[in-house]
């Protein structure tokens, strides 16, 4: 039995060798796979906190150039902007082309613009009480001058028709002969 088994031995060795050798095989290609897919999702987290980033740099970018260059033309604010973004983002190490961060910043204007447009149009628009109100006053000075403009158009209207009405005495002229009616007797 003892050189069956030695005999055998360099047989099982290899074949567990091999087994072995066939598992790492397998065990290292799904690590590898799980690390491809641990990558892109990282990848994909950096990218949107980068994004995140990105945007609110390119606001405060936005918001630094409308205020310190009120009167520069819109132009002039834009690079303003981008140099602002520009440098911080590349302080903190993030590199971003000239055309997303230009679009970031663009983003930034237009949410304002919303924003302001928003605000200006609530501020403009006056409260039920108050509109109300203007109706009421606006009412009743109408009421006032169409009764004005009615009296005045009355006592013209009488004025008018007390002409029309009173009637103009001219004197009547007797005619030269003085004719006498037949008086009968009975």
């Amino acid at each position: 039995m003892q050189t069956i088994i030695e005999t055998v031995q360099p047989y099982v060795n290899t074949i567990a060798t091999a087994a072995a050798g066939v598992l790492t095989a397998f065990v290292l290609g799904g690590l590898n796979k799980l690390k491809t897919k641990v990558n892109v999702w990282l990848e994909a987290r950096t990218t949107a906190a980068q994004r995140e980033v990105i945007h609110k740099i390119a606001g405060e970018g936005f918001a630094f150039a409308q205020t310190s260059f009120k009167e520069a033309g819109g132009e002039r604010k834009l690079q303003e902007a981008l140099q602002y973004a520009s440098l911080t983002l590349s302080s903190q190490g993030i590199v971003v082309s000239q055309v997303e961060l230009r679009s970031a910043i663009e983003k930034a204007y237009l949410e304002y613009k919303a924003k302001t447009k928003t605000v200006l149009t609530t501020e403009a628009q006056p409260s039920e009480e108050v509109t109300q109100a203007a109706a009421k006053e606006a009412v009743s000075g109408l009421a006032a001058k169409l009764n004005d403009f009615l009296a005045q158009a009355t006592a013209e209207a009488g004025t008018v028709a007390s002409a029309q009405v009173q009637p103009t005495f001219e004197p009547i002229s007797a005619p030269a002969e003085v004719v006498k009616a037949p008086t009968s007797t009975e």
